[in-house]
């Protein structure tokens, strides 16, 4: 159920990948009275955020929540739930409901419950769900041989909502501690976006396509589950 959107720019891909969240956050709106959008952070969907930020739509009717967040305070450069208040809870989006996975607990394991209990509250299936993918394989906060990774990639789960513990490496770097929705959580998605840049990212999704070992890739569990459709949007 995997398909694939390749441009010849990054330019083009944003304001595609626009048009498509807002036709999808709109009719939510309009069936239900209420949308949900789970977003990534990182710099590939920086300017679809800054370019939703201004999209003519009822954002007081739409829920943004993360999809994953390393469990660290609002204040500290790496929070997921800055970056998406700096970058998307702005200009007309500014009224927008945001539900971060971060809390007053001390460890991400301690803060799941509470966690969960927020994101419970979401209207289900999620309208639009955006994924990214490291160089390791990982989505979300599903990261290679992850404490916690087994049973946040059963597909069965009832829990939404996971806190994962990485391998300290390069590609992680020193906050290992996350919290990050679960596949099965994922799954919960009417359609889920995976928004790639550059020839090395297209190179890893083509080597997950071609393995079977969800431990050792972990976005290998979303292309090859038969439940949502997931749209590949690439540029170089």
């Amino acid at each position: 159920m995997v398909s694939e959107r390749l441009f010849d720019s990054r330019a083009e891909m944003i304001a595609a990948l626009q048009a498509e969240c807002e036709s999808a956050l709109r009719e939510a709106i309009e069936d239900r009275g209420e949308a949900t959008f789970m977003v990534s952070g990182g710099s590939t969907p920086e300017p679809l955020y800054k370019a939703l930020s201004n999209s003519d739509l009822d954002w007081e009717s739409v829920y943004v929540a993360l999809v994953d967040e390393r469990w660290v305070d609002f204040a500290h450069d790496k929070s997921n739930e800055a970056f998406t208040v700096k970058h998307l809870i702005q200009n007309k989006a500014a009224v927008a409901n945001l539900v971060g996975m971060k809390n007053s607990a001390e460890t991400a394991a301690e803060g799941l419950d509470d966690c969960e209990s927020a994101y419970q509250q979401l209207a289900q299936p999620f309208d639009v769900t955006i994924l990214g993918m490291g160089s390791d394989g990982h989505t979300a906060s599903l990261f290679p041989h992850a404490q916690g990774l087994d049973e946040a990639l059963n597909p069965e789960s009832e829990q939404l909502c996971a806190a994962i513990i990485a391998k300290q490496s390069e590609v992680t770097g020193a906050i290992t501690e996350r919290m990050t929705l679960t596949l099965a959580g994922l799954l919960r998605s009417k359609t889920l976006v995976l928004l790639l840049t550059g020839d090395e990212k297209l190179a890893v999704l083509r080597a997950a396509q071609a393995g079977t070992d969800i431990k050792e890739m972990p976005i290998r569990a979303v292309l090859q589950q038969q439940k949502v459709p997931v749209v590949v949007y690439w540029a170089p």
